[in-house]
This record gives C-alpha cells, sequence and structure tokens, in this order.
C-alpha cells in the first residue's frame, strides 16, 4: 500500500509493521478537519485490505505532545452546522481506529489531552514516556467528551475514577495512567519507540488471521455477558482452524522450527 497524507507519516518499519505519526508538531499534532479525513482513509483502507501490515505503531511528532486534542483556533468562529459536520468525521475516524482489524499500540510521545488521550484509547494499549501528562478536559471549555472518552476511560479505570477525571478535568501523570490501567508500560523518552516498534514486531511475527480473530473476539466479548462472549469466541476460534497458517503452525512446532506464517 501507499500512503501519503498531508497530517500523517507512515513508514514501513520491517515488512509487516506500520509507524504512524500524527504530523503537526507546530501545534502539538492537534486533531484538525484534514487529520480527520486522513485518519479515517488510512483505518478503513488497512481494514479493508490489510496486506502485510500486522502490526501498528501510532505516535506524535515532537517530544511535547502526542496530541493536544482538537485544534481550537480552526474551530474558533465555526457554525454549528460546520462544528457538527467536523465531529462528525472525527466520530467516524475515531470508530474506524477502534475497529481497524490489524492491532495499533500507542506510543505516547508527550501530552495527550482531549482527543488526544481518547485516540490513544481507542488503541489496542499504549505506551508512554514517563513525562507524559494526560487529561479529558473537555468540560472546562464547555463541551464533553465526544471520541469515546466516556466509554474507554472508564473501561480503563472503572467508573468511579473516570468520573472523577472527567468531571474536575483534571490532568494525570503517566505513572498514575500506568497504575490505573491507561498505560501498559512506561518508557525512558529515547527507549519509547524500540520498545513500541519491538512490542509490534512481536505481535507481526505470530500467524496474522489468529490475532485479529483474537482481538475482535476481546474487542466484542466485553461487550457481552460471559457465555454469549465465549460463544463468540468459538466462532472466531473455528474460523481458524481450516488454515493454511494453522496447519503451518503445528507442522512448525513439530519440526522445531520457526513457521512461515501467510495470513491464509
Amino acid at each position: 500500500m501507499n500512503f501519503e497524507y498531508k497530517t500523517l507519516k507512515v513508514e514501513k518499519r520491517g515488512e509487516q509493521v506500520l509507524l504512524v505519526t500524527l504530523n503537526r508538531p507546530e501545534v502539538l499534532n492537534a486533531i484538525n478537519t484534514q487529520m480527520g479525513h486522513d485518519q479515517l482513509d488510512l483505518w478503513s483502507r488497512i481494514t479493508a485490505g490489510p496486506d502485510n501490515v500486522r502490526a501498528i505503531v501510532l505516535t506524535g511528532s515532537g517530544e511535547r505532545a502526542f496530541c493536544a486534542g482538537g485544534d481550537l483556533k480552526e474551530r474558533d468562529g465555526m457554525t454549528q452546522a460546520a462544528w457538527q459536520a467536523q465531529h462528525e468525521l472525527f466520530e467516524r475516524a475515531f470508530v474506524a481506529l477502534v475497529e481497524c482489524t490489524v492491532p495499533v499500540i500507542a506510543a505516547v510521545s508527550g501530552h495527550a489531552f482531549g482527543g488526544g488521550l481518547e485516540m490513544a484509547l481507542c488503541c489496542d494499549f499504549a505506551y508512554a514516556v514517563a513525562n507524559a501528562r494526560f487529561a479529558l478536559s473537555e468540560v472546562s471549555l464547555g463541551i464533553m467528551p465526544g471520541g469515546m472518552g466516556t466509554q474507554n476511560l472508564p473501561r480503563a479505570v472503572g467508573e468511579r475514577r473516570a468520573k472523577e477525571l472527567i468531571l474536575t478535568a483534571r490532568p494525570f501523570s503517566a505513572a498514575e495512567a500506568l497504575e490505573w490501567g491507561v498505560l501498559n508500560r512506561v518508557c525512558e523518552p529515547g527507549k519509547l519507540l524500540d520498545e513500541a516498534l519491538g512490542t509490534a514486531q512481536a505481535i507481526a511475527a505470530n500467524a496474522p488471521l489468529s490475532v485479529r480473530q483474537a482481538k475482535k473476539s476481546i474487542h466484542y466479548g466485553l461487550q457481552m455477558d460471559l457465555l454469549t462472549g465465549y460463544r463468540f469466541e468459538i466462532e472466531a476460534y473455528n474460523r481458524l482452524v481450516d488454515t493454511e497458517d494453522r496447519r503451518e503452525g503445528v507442522k512448525a512446532f513439530n519440526e522445531k522450527r520457526k513457521p512461515n506464517f501467510k495470513g491464509k
């Protein structure tokens, strides 16, 4: 695939990993209308035809911010109709990220506020530098989280803590984010991308159909009761039994060699 965007930098790291960088460092990678279009196109195209992409790392340009949230300068003076049209675009981009079939790891290179934190929460999991700060500060601006923040933050930290963080709009640290479940790992600044890309490479080395089915089973299963979720899991499992990769994985195990997975 050839990915060229005005607000995103997309690079191959190895044969099967993509590094996606939010590339508006002059405004702390704030989300504008163009970035909404770019992200919707990127995540939709990967889901429609992942080709050989097996894992993705999403980060921000520069060290100051992963993403400062919505671009309020662009929004200044917007009519209600224009604001709502823009937000509908953002909504579709967030949904496309959540439903991307390929695992996406957020590498939070600096502060993540508002829509920036919501973007990280839409990823499958997240790493961050130790000095990163986080906030859903929308209620201090007369709005509220609108990028799945009121849904994904409680799923990560629990209802009561999410209410405290969203209703006070107070920032919290990377150490707190790690303790509460927003982050999986806190990294030294110079090691963030290496660690995130290392994890992406480990994911990419596994059977891609298995990874996608497992991701889907976790994501949708959590929205069901236990037994319904288990039935969904078995449906996902059974789709893997008659695949070349399943046969290759078992054969490689018995032959004591590394499997050659082809996504078939």
